[in-house]
């Protein structure tokens, strides 16, 4: 499956829970937008000032990288987390992962940060053989001035270099400006062309 899961990937598929999908075109807000699947390709990445921020400022968290195992906290962090969302929101953190590790079609693993002890931010993500691929990721939001979201991010793409991986998914943004623009600030980021081809990404 880990090989498989590349090729998916790099064709522009996602999946969340069991399910597996891809579209070109969504709605955000009150628009159709053009959508853009995202990778960092890692032997481009590198750290940019605001992130090395980022980095340096949640230094002093606690951090565990296991297979997934999505617990009661985790369900209360995440219901604290939607309410960030000004629509659309989900219902369960279950519709972005399996219930457990069995029931995941590929293999997936969890993030998780504690300061002192207290769950304040957790990340999924997936493993193929070449790739990491980000699936969700939720935070405090009273803990909104640490870049939570960002930090998850860069600690998984720590994780996928340092496993010899080759890229990096960041799931999808939207061309134009969207809730997701921070997914576009990263170095060595490539976007699907939708016609099979990953290229260099440049802000539509």
């Amino acid at each position: 499956m880990p090989q498989q899961l590349d090729l998916l990937l790099a064709d522009g598929w996602r999946h969340f829970g069991t399910h597996f999908f891809r579209y070109n075109l969504g709605f955000y807000e009150h628009d159709i937008r053009r959508v853009i699947p995202l990778r960092i390709r890692l032997a481009d990445f590198l750290l940019s000032k605001s992130q090395r921020r980022v980095l340096r400022k949640n230094d002093d968290l606690e951090i565990v990288i296991r297979p997934l195992a999505a617990d009661r906290e985790s369900e209360h962090l995440f219901d604290r987390h939607k309410q960030r969302f000004k629509s659309d929101l989900p219902n369960s953190i279950y519709d972005f992962v399996a219930a457990d590790v069995d029931s995941s079609p590929t293999e997936a693993m969890e993030l998780r940060v504690c300061e002192n002890g207290k769950l304040c931010a957790v990340s999924y993500f997936d493993i193929a053989a070449a790739s990491v691929s980000g699936v969700y990721a939720m935070f405090e939001p009273s803990m909104s001035t640490r870049s939570l979201g960002i930090f998850t991010m860069l600690r998984e793409i720590e994780f996928a270099a340092n496993s010899g991986k080759q890229f990096y998914y960041l799931g999808y943004t939207y061309e134009g400006n969207s809730f997701y623009d921070y997914k576009k600030r990263f170095s060595g980021n490539e976007m699907f062309d939708w016609s099979g081809s990953w290229v260099p990404f440049h802000d539509a």
